[in-house]
């Protein structure tokens, strides 16, 4: 059995996890032998017991490594430990660092800095919008942006990256093989595509439930240097990885909203503790711009001449009069998506800015 097996053997005992493994790994010194010691042993060891010394014995009769490891081929996916050269090191530094990673795409997404966007799956259509020119922003600027592929922010975060030809990560509340929710398939499939990777910590066959999508946020968390938190009710996940942030040693920022709108007040709550408010995009680089000099700021504005030919077209659309997204859409004669992508540039490039109602003006 090789080092990995063993860790993904202990990985689908139920009872234990990353906390109670690194204790038993201080005792029996790697995965391999923790797996060929007595019951009696295992128990032994402070904060194991006898339930979870015979659950640790009994693995083979509850799970089966082969069919795993067949399916995982099958399915075009690898396996790295916590060991691995590969594994990302800031999850090294969390208190309880996954044990495995189940990875399908290009893992050194990763391992570049990161930041996690997340919020609520009930969202308005400020928080969307708002969360996919962020994303597209620190994309563009070289971070790779952290999700986990729920609906509402997480989605619009990942697409927001995708337009910006950045890297993205979704960590899955579920295993590999159980998209979740079904219909961003697609989307998982493009994130993979274009650079970035899907991760799970979850034995294959592991579906959603209340206790996946917790242990799926310390990760979320721990990918990233910082957790910009963007329409978040009082109750919503989301503010459970901002907590574990915190925990982690990690920045938290948070978008606010209006007042009279549910979906802000965990936003709003974060920030009377605390959280960084963000209002535009250097907002988090100017926070990082020590640690991570490799990141672009946002470029200088250029000259008109400089643009592409679709992004001059919208420009000159473009004028001190309030112009709603429909009406550029119109006047320009071009695919709403090439609009909307050509917008989102000019406002990085601090040549047009959003209004309140999807309504843009040229910047003077």
């Amino acid at each position: 059995m090789t080092r990995t097996e063993a860790y993904l053997a202990l990985n689908s005992v139920r009872l234990i996890g990353p906390v109670r493994v690194r204790k038993l790994l201080e005792v029996f010194e790697s995965p391999e032998a923790i797996l060929n010691q007595s019951a009696q042993r295992l128990a032994g060891v402070e904060g194991i017991g006898q339930a979870v010394a015979e659950s640790i014995r009994n693995w083979e009769r509850e799970w089966d490594l082969g069919a795993e490891l067949k399916r995982v081929e099958e399915l075009g996916l690898k396996v790295i430990d916590q060991e691995d050269e590969a594994y990302p090191k800031a999850l090294r530094e969390i208190y309880d660092p996954p044990l495995v990673l189940y990875v399908k795409g290009e893992i050194r997404a990763v391992s570049r800095p990161g930041i996690a966007i997340v919020g609520s799956r009930h969202t308005s259509h400020y928080g969307l919008e708002t969360a996919k020119k962020l994303a597209y922003q620190l994309g563009y600027a070289g971070l790779t942006v952290n999700s986990g592929l729920a609906r509402g922010i997480d989605t619009a975060a990942h697409q927001g990256v995708l337009a910006a030809k950045g890297k993205t990560a979704a960590v899955f509340g579920c295993s590999l093989d159980k998209v979740y929710p079904p219909e961003n398939a697609a989307l998982a499939e493009r994130i993979v595509e274009d650079g970035g990777v899907l991760l799970s910590e979850f034995p294959l066959g592991t579906p959603p439930d209340r206790q996946t999508f917790p242990m799926r946020n310390r990760i979320v968390s721990g990918l990233s240097r910082g957790v910009l938190v963007i329409e978040a009710g009082k109750d919503s996940g989301a503010l459970i990885t901002a907590r574990m942030a915190l925990e982690q040693g990690r920045t938290v920022f948070a978008v606010p909203g209006r007042i009279d709108q549910p979906f802000s007040r965990g936003c709003h709550q974060l920030i009377k503790e605390g959280a960084k408010l963000v209002e535009e995009v250097e907002d988090v680089l100017g926070e990082f711009e020590f640690l991570f000099p490799e990141v672009a700021r946002p470029a200088e504005r250029p000259a008109v001449e400089q643009l592409s030919d679709t992004e001059r077209k919208v420009f000159e659309v473009l004028g001190a009069e309030e112009l709603h997204v429909d009406t550029i859409i119109r006047k320009c004669g071009l695919p709403s998506g090439e609009v909307q992508s050509s917008l989102l540039r000019l406002e990085m490039r601090k040549l047009a800015r959003q209004l309140p109602g999807r309504v843009y003006v040229r910047t003077d």
